[in-house]
């Protein structure tokens, strides 16, 4: 069997057929797809440029124009010298085509950008196995993804877990906090961290999840979340950083929302 070859571009047209394609890669990629941000937006926000945000839609493809995966992220610089970070919404690729390096490329060129707009890192976030239930697990086993194995390759593509209790303001029961995520943080410069203080200001953390929360929250539900995950997390000047397999310890010491 002939291992596909595979190029990747930012979509930059709101009616490229790769959107719609990315969406159904997606579809099929999450247990959960209708909690993620719907493709038929997607050509909205790629088209929505301003100071504070851009969204970029990346694409992997084969030379016939077929979808490997893709990554959807945002740009949010930031005043002063926090410079901002990216903030990774998702990436997926399409079960045929794991294991042939398409994640490695979307990420290291989303890295790619981020560096060269000026910005700290790149976040995302990832639902951590311990704290799924077991109609989340099947549902997921279903899209052949083993959790525990996805976090193990976020960790090797060198994202990391911010040790605080966070946790997506909307998206959970009855519309309240979804709470089975953890906070995942890839700085641009690891080797230049202290290796006994491995750690991100938590001012570039709350700008950032105040800027990446606005455009569905508003300015002031945003602020407020910002402020109060800020308080969570004793209000400490810089946030540790744990493997990116692991769960922040928040959650093993027996804490509920």
């Amino acid at each position: 069997m002939t291992t596909p070859t595979f190029t990747l571009r930012h979509v930059t047209d709101p009616d490229d057929p790769a959107i719609a394609a990315f969406g159904r890669v997606q579809e099929a990629s999450y247990y959960a797809p209708e909690m993620l941000i719907p493709p038929e937006v997607f050509g909205h926000l790629i088209g929505r440029h301003s100071p504070e945000r851009e969204d970029r839609l990346l694409v992997a493809q084969t030379p016939d124009g077929e979808v490997l995966g893709g990554t959807l992220y945002a740009l949010l610089p930031l005043p002063g010298g926090l410079r901002g970070a990216g903030f990774n919404s998702f990436m997926a690729v399409t079960r045929a085509a794991r294991g042939l390096g398409v994640g490695r490329a979307l990420h290291a060129e989303t890295l790619r950008v981020v560096r060269e707009a000026g910005l700290a890192g790149m976040f995302a976030d990832s639902v951590h196995p311990s704290r799924q239930n077991e109609e989340d697990r099947a549902a997921e086993a279903a899209t052949g993804v083993d959790p525990a194995g996805r976090r193990a390759a976020l960790h090797a593509l060198g994202l990391r877990t911010v040790d605080f209790p966070y946790w997506q303001p909307v998206g959970g029961p009855d519309g309240g906090p979804l709470t089975d995520l953890d906070l995942l943080y890839h700085p641009l410069d690891p080797d230049e961290m202290n290796p006994d203080d491995r750690s991100v200001p938590l001012a570039l953390v709350t700008g950032i999840l105040r800027a990446y929360w606005s455009g569905w929250l508003g300015q002031e539900r945003a602020q407020a979340e910002a402020l109060a995950l800020a308080e969570r997390a004793g209000n400490v000047e810089n946030v540790p950083l744990l493997p990116g397999t692991g769960t922040a310890t928040w959650w093993g010491e027996g804490h509920n929302v």
